[in-house]
C-alpha cells in the first residue's frame, strides 16, 4: 500500500507470511461455505468471514505502517535536532508518525483476533477473566482454564521471548493513546514561555527493533490461530 509512496511495487506476501494469509483465506472461504442460506446460524457464520477479511486488511495496514517508518529511519543519519536540515526534520517526524501508526495497529490487530478468537472457539473470557478484554486477556483466559490447551501453549511459545519487548511496545501505545503526547507538550511550553531544551530524539533503533519483533509476533500468531480454527471449522463440517 504505502510502498507507492517510495516509487516502490506492492508488497510480495512471501515466506513465512504467505503461511499466515493461507490460512486466514483458507478459514474465511470455510466460513464463507459454512454460510450459506438465510437462516440465523448461517448469518453468524458468515459474520466470520467477514471479520477475517477486515483481519486481512488490518494486517496489510500494519505492515505497510512498519515499512513507511522503517524507509523514512533509513534516511536519517544525525543524532540530535541540531544536526538535522529541514529536510531531516521532514523525514523524522514522517518516521514517527508511521510509527505510531504502526505500532497502535498492532495492539488492534491483536484485539480483533482475541473478539474472533473469544467467539468462535467459545471462550468466554469476558465472563471468565474480565468485560473489556484485550487478546492477552484471552491468552490468559485459554492458559488458566485449559481450554484449547495445544493452541495455548503455541501461542506461549511465541509470546513468551517477545514479552519483554510487548511491554515496552504496549507502554508506547498506552502513551500515545491516554497521555499528553510530546507535541501537545511543546505547544503548551512555547505558551507558559518556559524555556526548555531541544526535544529529544528517539532511539529510532531500538524502536525499530521493537516493532519488527512485534509484528513478527502478530503473523505467528494469526497463523497459529486461523490454522487452528480452520481443523475445528473442518471437524464441524464433516459432523454437519
Amino acid at each position: 500500500m504505502l510502498r507507492a509512496l517510495f516509487g516502490e511495487p506492492p508488497y510480495d506476501w512471501g515466506g513465512p507470511l504467505r503461511n499466515t494469509i493461507d490460512a486466514m483465506e483458507r478459514f474465511a472461504l470455510l466460513m464463507q461455505e459454512q454460510g450459506e442460506g438465510d437462516s440465523v446460524e448461517a448469518a453468524r457464520i458468515r459474520k466470520y468471514q467477514i471479520w477475517t477479511e477486515g483481519l486481512l486488511r488490518s494486517l496489510d495496514e500494519l505492515e505497510s505502517s512498519r515499512y513507511a517508518a522503517l524507509r523514512f529511519a533509513k534516511m536519517l543519519n544525525v543524532t540530535s535536532f541540531e544536526e538535522m536540515t529541514p529536510e531531516d526534520r521532514l523525514n523524522y517526524y514522517n518516521h514517527i508518525y508511521f510509527d505510531k501508526n504502526a505500532f497502535i495497529r498492532l495492539f488492534s490487530v491483536l484485539d480483533k483476533l482475541g473478539t474472533l478468537m473469544n467467539e468462535y472457539l467459545e471462550l468466554d473470557t469476558e465472563n471468565r477473566v474480565e468485560n473489556h478484554f484485550s487478546f492477552f486477556s484471552v491468552l490468559r483466559n485459554m492458559r488458566h482454564n485449559g481450554l484449547h490447551p495445544d493452541l495455548a501453549e503455541k501461542l506461549e511459545a511465541v509470546y513468551e521471548p517477545r514479552r519483554e519487548t510487548m511491554g515496552r511496545l504496549r507502554r508506547r501505545r498506552n502513551m500515545e493513546i491516554h497521555q499528553m503526547n510530546a507535541e501537545l507538550q511543546d505547544d503548551l511550553l512555547q505558551v507558559l514561555h518556559v524555556k526548555r531544551e531541544q526535544p529529544h530524539l528517539e532511539n529510532i533503533d531500538e524502536n525499530m527493533n521493537d516493532l519488527n519483533e512485534g509484528w513478527e509476533l502478530v503473523y505467528l500468531t494469526l497463523a497459529l490461530v486461523f490454522n487452528h480454527m480452520c481443523k475445528k471449522a473442518k471437524k464441524q463440517a464433516h459432523h454437519a
